[in-house]
């Protein structure tokens, strides 16, 4: 439980899907337009993980693709605005390592635009051998 009464959960029963969808799709820069077949696909396939206010309602959300054993990528980091700045994707981020951590992982990617020093307190860094890493992209 996080000082201000705010919960993390790993429970995707308690993701609230609708919020999630619009959030994404109407404001992360990221994701802006992504289809809701897409969404809902995306989150079968991956850990979700939810940050909740004092009152219940949904703040945060973020979700993980994962083998479980060794390696994770983390995306869909988000927070709603009404309370950002309050450190809270910085705590959901470490409650996120921390599940992930104890399924074995040690090896977790993401990728930001701008919130780099965010990700940095956490411990993330530049890729040490970028040059080693590829991708394809349709």
């Amino acid at each position: 439980m996080h000082p201000e009464g705010y919960a993390f959960s790993s429970d995707p029963a308690l993701v609230d899907a609708d919020l999630v969808f619009d959030w994404l799709s109407t404001d992360a820069y990221w994701a802006l337009g992504r289809p809701r077949e897409m969404v809902d696909k995306a989150f079968a396939g991956s850990l979700v993980f939810g940050l909740y206010g004092p009152e219940g309602g949904q703040v945060g959300f973020a979700r993980a693709i994962t083998d479980g054993a060794t390696f994770a990528w983390l995306c869909d980091v988000y927070i709603d605005r009404s309370v950002r700045g309050r450190g809270l994707g910085t705590w959901m981020v470490e409650q996120v390592q921390a599940e992930l951590e104890r399924t074995g992982v040690r090896r977790i990617l993401l990728a930001t635009l701008d919130a780099h020093a965010v990700y940095a307190k956490l411990g993330f860094t530049p890729l040490t051998e970028p040059d080693r890493w590829m991708e394809y992209r349709k």
